[in-house]
């Protein structure tokens, strides 16, 4: 049996969870106020003609890939080479999910990769995913937006048929969006991965161990 938290009588346990509630709330706070600013940041126009995306359906646009809303959420799929696949972006996509109420509130979803569309759609239909996906290769879209050959989540917004990226992250910036890590945070042991700060004794190890 791994290391387990400490025992304490309820008293003393609703104690320490106010204490740490207080915490929560002000870490719910502070998000809010960096939403807040995130919806003030500014935006740069992005050339939609300037990249092709091959799907299964036929080439398309950036602009295509929109669907006729307004916002759209571009997550850049990364390519390992043949038969390689990026286990970080596999656990991401496992997580995406809802879509259809993303859509109705005015916003759409695209998984794009640089890795050939065979290559990509028979991996789609391996892990059984429904997300909609392309693939960029042979266009400069990850290197335009900064990917540099790694994972990114791209937020564009279009005025017609103008095309702006209003924002992006990466690394543990994408962690807000992954059921599983955010319901793991809320569990005794975490996401029990080598690098969180866990009491001595319990279950870690590498985070794609």
């Amino acid at each position: 049996m791994s290391s387990l938290p400490k025992i304490v009588s309820a008293d003393e346990w609703q104690q320490a969870r106010d204490e740490l509630l207080q915490a929560e709330k002000e870490a719910t706070r502070a998000l809010d106020a960096i939403a807040a600013r995130r919806r003030r940041l500014p935006m740069v126009k992005f050339d939609s003609s300037k990249y092709e995306f091959a799907t299964t359906a036929g080439p398309k646009t950036l602009l295509d890939l929109f669907d006729g809303t307004d916002q759209l959420a571009v997550y850049q799929f990364m390519d390992n080479g043949p038969d390689a696949f990026c286990p970080g972006c596999t656990h991401f996509t496992n997580n995406v999910a809802a879509l259809t109420t993303l859509n109705e509130c005015g916003a759409s979803w695209a998984t794009v990769s640089d890795m050939p569309l065979p290559q990509f759609e028979r991996y789609v239909a391996q892990k059984g995913w429904t997300v909609p996906f392309a693939s960029s290769g042979g266009t400069t879209f990850s290197a335009d937006c900064g990917g540099d050959g790694g994972f990114m989540l791209n937020v564009f917004l279009r005025d017609g048929e103008d095309v702006y990226r209003t924002y992006s992250t990466t690394a543990r910036g994408v962690d807000r969006i992954l059921f599983v890590n955010n319901m793991l945070d809320l569990m005794p042991y975490g996401r029990q991965e080598d690098w969180e700060d866990s009491p001595p004794g319990w279950p870690q190890q590498p985070t794609y161990g």
